[in-house]
């Protein structure tokens, strides 16, 4: 674990000096800055616009940033050959992997954290006073993280054993779907066939449900989160990535890298 956290750590370092995550970062705050400007022209819903705008922001750039340079920790390296290098030191594979994937689960942390804050002041902007409620802010900013590293599991499985753009056409694929999971939970029965009707309610369940993360509405309304649900949804995602990264481990294992 060791050195997994040496990888993971220089995989954050490469990470924070790459000029996309700025980029992204500074578009992201300005967007929350915009999101001030529709608030003034909003009357009477100033709160919730910033909110909905500012998580919707955060969001987007996160999951761009955890596709994007997800399925790159891996092709990455084996185009520029430095991977080769490093597993003929005292390098397993899966410390490789984990190490990966904790660097950028770090990097998406400091970014959110960062993202979040600039969400905060300017939701103080309009609203000076905190109230117990308003918790709930940090709450959904906290579980787009974890939706982040669920899609940075996912990324970083399909990218040790396809193309990086098939990886990023899968990961895309599995993350809309799973915002449907419910609506294919709830599909009626007269519409399909028995066994249609089964397998898309067992799709339903093998597929991660990132609409559980989804709390924009109730940020924007202030209202309460009970604990139960947090240390669910933390209990879920601390789940299905370890199995996801299970096995991305047996893949990258099994993978002729010659």
């Amino acid at each position: 674990m060791k050195r997994a956290g040496v990888v993971a750590w220089n995989t954050f370092r490469e990470a924070v000096r790459d000029r996309v995550l700025y980029n992204l970062l500074f578009f992201a705050l300005v967007m929350m800055a915009s999101s001030i400007i529709a608030g003034q022209i909003s009357i009477g819903i100033e709160e919730t616009v910033i909110v909905t705008l500012g998580l919707s922001a955060i969001s987007l750039i996160g999951l761009l940033i955890a596709v994007f340079i997800g399925v790159g920790l891996v092709s990455k390296e084996m185009e520029k050959r430095t991977l080769y290098a490093l597993l003929a030191k005292p390098v397993r594979r899966w410390e490789f992997l984990l190490g990966k994937f904790g660097g950028l689960v770090l990097t998406l942390a400091v970014n959110t954290a960062a993202m979040g804050l600039g969400l905060f002041l300017a939701w103080l902007y309009v609203k000076p006073s905190f109230e117990r409620g308003d918790t709930t802010l940090f709450i959904a900013v906290y579980f787009i993280w974890l939706k982040l590293a669920l899609v940075v599991a996912l990324a970083l499985l399909f990218s040790c054993f396809t193309t990086p753009i098939l990886a990023i056409l899968f990961t895309a694929g599995i993350y809309i779907v799973g915002l449907y999971v419910q609506e294919l939970r709830n599909l009626p029965v007269e519409v399909m066939s028995p066994g249609m009707s089964a397998f898309t309610k067992g799709l339903s369940y093998l597929l991660p449900n990132f609409e559980n993360f989804n709390i924009m509405a109730l940020a924007a309304h202030s209202r309460h989160v009970p604990g139960a649900f947090i240390a669910q949804n933390t209990l879920y995602a601390a789940i299905y990535c370890t199995i996801v990264l299970t096995a991305a481990i047996l893949v990258f294992s099994r993978r002729n890298l010659k």
